[in-house]
């Protein structure tokens, strides 16, 4: 029996979005130009952009009006490039800690926003790259695979 991260996606007959729910609210935007949100920003910002990318490729990568969020069933991460810093989130399964983190959001027991501020590649480290690898599972939907019961790095 298939989990819950096999079922087909839905896809906006407006905006050709790709969603894990059926009529996702959402506003239907032409996606932006990437290397615009890097105009102007010191090169270091974009390498540390580009090296999450490729940490969790492949993903799509939307780059929206105010946002770059990386989806796959789900966005699990935006990034709001700014001159000399990378700001973002991960949208983890549970509560995370790590000293890059500024502020934890808890919408639901398996929805919990870590918000981060990262000045260049040298702030990206094993630990940061684990919870990388957590947020993209929870853009899979691999933690609601289980029966519910949230998965973590662990197991």
């Amino acid at each position: 029996m298939g989990g819950v991260n096999e079922l087909p996606l839905w896809v906006c007959p407006n905006c050709g979005r790709t969603f894990a729910n059926r009529n996702q609210t959402h506003t239907c935007v032409a996606l932006g130009d990437l290397d615009s949100h890097f105009a102007r920003s010191d090169p270091e910002i974009r390498s540390t952009f580009d090296l999450l990318r490729a940490h969790v490729e492949p993903v799509t990568v939307l780059p929206e009006r105010t946002r770059i969020a990386f989806h796959i069933r789900m966005s699990f991460a935006a990034f709001q490039p700014r001159r000399h810093w990378l700001d973002g989130h991960l949208v983890l399964a549970k509560t995370a800690e790590h000293p890059r983190f500024t502020r934890v959001e808890v919408y639901s027991r398996r929805n919990v926003l870590h918000a981060f501020r990262l000045c260049g590649p040298t702030d990206v480290d094993a630990g940061f790259l684990a919870l990388m690898d957590e947020a993209r599972d929870v853009g899979e939907q691999r933690h609601l695979g289980d029966g519910g019961r949230g998965r973590t790095a662990a197991g």
